[in-house]
């Protein structure tokens, strides 16, 4: 038996192609989908992954902040203590000074040397005195100048002769001075631990005035 076609084989050839062209054309369309899908859902993670960086490195910033706070807080209580401290040993050296001075006085004053008057003005004293003669007043105050560790910068103010009469009424010639003298720091830090003795023999100190 013999078949045959009587359709127009040009159109079915076309027909097949159209459709092939369609089924074609469907598939990369979907294939696009998937592809800009996937791509989106990649794109989704590093986003989400980053935005988790982001929170992480916030809340990391926002820590750091907090002990950048409490370091300078911390910063501040120790200098408001090293002040405290400061002034704490200032005033226990202050308190002190008197006694240092008039024990300074006493070890760097020489013989033939005594104080009618002694002045405070700060750090300034006024010392007036009785000397017998003036290589008294001259090694008085090279003591203060070279020797003393609370004493320093003398400088003579004044000095004139007096006549002073004596127990057996004679007339006693004798040197009238004042001395102005700076107060200063010990070097050691410890010599401000200890109040040194007098020397016993050394030339008697009026009370400061």
């Amino acid at each position: 038996m013999i078949l045959i076609n009587l359709l127009p084989h040009r159109e079915e050839r076309r027909r097949r192609r159209k459709a092939a062209f369609f089924v074609g054309l469907g598939l990369a369309a979907i294939a696009g989908l998937a592809i800009v899908g996937v791509w989106y859902l990649f794109v989704q993670q590093l986003t989400v992954a980053q935005q988790e960086r982001n929170q992480f490195l916030t809340a990391e910033i926002r820590k750091l902040e907090i002990q950048i706070k409490d370091i300078v807080t911390l910063r501040s209580e120790i200098e408001s203590l090293k002040a405290r401290q400061k002034a704490v040993e200032n005033l226990q050296t202050d308190r002190n000074i008197p006694v240092h001075v008039l024990n300074e006085l006493v070890r760097q004053t020489p013989e033939g040397v005594y104080f009618t008057s002694i002045k405070q003005d700060g750090q300034t004293l006024v010392l007036s005195g009785i000397a017998q003669t003036n290589e008294r007043v001259s090694e008085l105050l090279r003591n203060t100048a070279y020797n003393s560790q609370w004493l320093t910068k003398p400088e003579l103010v004044e000095i004139k002769v007096t006549n002073v009469q004596t127990a057996s009424r004679e007339q006693k010639r004798l040197f009238d001075f004042s001395v102005r003298v700076s107060i200063k720091p010990p070097q050691d830090p410890s010599a401000d631990a200890a109040i040194p003795a007098a020397h016993a023999g050394s030339a008697p100190v009026a009370k400061k005035s």
